[in-house]
């Protein structure tokens, strides 16, 4: 371990200077609540790194004196000593710096859209009818999830089967942090079970498609009206004599990018407009940052997979039980409870595998 290295990698006296710029910029901030928002989160950062560097430099100075014991000191029972601490110290140093670490990976990780209300679109994928009562299970898991984090789940649009599956279902979740907590759950997944109308006892293979996209806001994307076709149209399906005898349902077409949303939840057509507005915003915002994302993808989710909405990223396994997560290659054994919305165990691991992936890398090109 070359202490003297470490000790001048991180400078403790700049990260609290830095701490103490920012409080004091808060105590004189007189804007929005986004850029209060993101000065607390800043303060909040570096005064762990603040904390975190202070303790290894602390460590790595007893670390020294030990040192300095331990090579002069006469006295058997000292040096024995001083040798203890010598091991102790060092082990502590090493789990400092991985902490360190750690902090400044989840940073890079961060997303600027972290705290925001998300729109999740789940939609069934290959395997018929299977596929869509996957999708349902998948939308079940997500809303019983959001109703444990007192989250408010909206269904936007949705497309019925008669085995009472989805085809389709876009919803909007509203709370603090929903984008940060269901981020790393866009991509394809993937059930392996056998239906209940298989007679055979046949496993079957099904997927269904999983979307999170943060809720844009007016501000984060330049809509221009004259590029909108706005359809309205008799509602379709159950919903109530009201719905069904006026044209309250909305389909907005966004002519440059071809992307088609549609709502007929409410009976009010202003209403629904609105929530498809909702959905465009979101969608277009989401292609906005994939293309950002594409281009600085060496840089942070390359090596570990890009949640890419093609991408598999998780398989259940009925027969054995079993759910993995081809990402961070962690499997779970607890299928119903998943379904049933205990998800936080496996967003957690999730979260964590991927930044001890991004730390393993950063730590083999150092």
């Amino acid at each position: 371990m070359d202490i003297n290295s470490l000790e001048k990698k991180y400078n403790k006296d700049e990260y609290q200077k830095k701490v103490s710029e920012l409080e004091q910029e808060l105590s004189t901030i007189q804007g929005n609540n986004k850029n209060i928002s993101q000065l607390s989160s800043e303060l909040s950062y570096y005064s762990e790194l603040a904390h975190l560097t202070s303790s290894l430099q602390k460590s790595i100075q007893d670390l020294k004196d030990a040192n300095f014991i331990s090579e002069n000191e006469t006295d058997l029972e000292l040096k024995e000593m001083a040798s203890e601490e010598i091991s102790s110290l060092e082990e502590k140093i090493t789990n400092l710096d991985e902490e360190i670490k750690r902090v400044m990976i989840a940073r890079e990780f961060a997303d600027e859209d972290d705290n925001r209300s998300a729109i999740l679109e789940i939609r069934a994928g290959a395997g018929g009818d299977e596929a869509a009562l996957f999708a349902a299970d998948l939308f079940r898991m997500y809303k019983n999830f959001s109703t444990k984090k007192g989250w408010d789940i909206q269904i936007i649009e949705e497309s019925l089967t008669e085995g009472g599956g989805y085809k389709e279902v876009v919803a909007k979740i509203d709370g603090k942090n929903v984008f940060k907590n269901l981020k790393y759950e866009s991509g394809v997944h993937r059930v392996q079970r056998i239906p209940s109308t298989e007679s055979s006892g046949r496993i079957h293979t099904s997927t269904a498609s999983v979307a999170i996209l943060p809720e844009a806001h007016e501000i984060d994307v330049d809509i221009n009206p004259q590029d909108l076709r706005i359809d309205v149209m008799r509602a379709s399906g159950a919903g109530g004599q009201c719905v069904n005898r006026t044209d309250s349902a909305v389909r907005i077409t966004h002519i440059p990018s071809g992307i088609v949303v549609s709502c007929q939840e409410t009976k009010h057509q202003s209403q629904n407009k609105e929530k498809a507005m909702a959905i465009l915003r979101s969608r277009l915002y989401d292609m906005k940052k994939q293309a950002e994302m594409a281009e600085r993808s060496e840089n942070r989710l390359s090596q570990i997979g890009t949640s890419m909405r093609a991408e598999k990223i998780r398989t259940y396994n009925f027969p054995q039980n079993r759910i993995t997560d081809h990402r961070i290659k962690k499997s779970w054994f607890n299928i119903e409870e998943v379904l049933n919305g205990e998800i936080d165990e496996m967003i957690s691991d999730i979260e964590k595998g991927m930044q001890e992936e991004l730390l393993k890398n950063k730590k083999d090109s150092e």
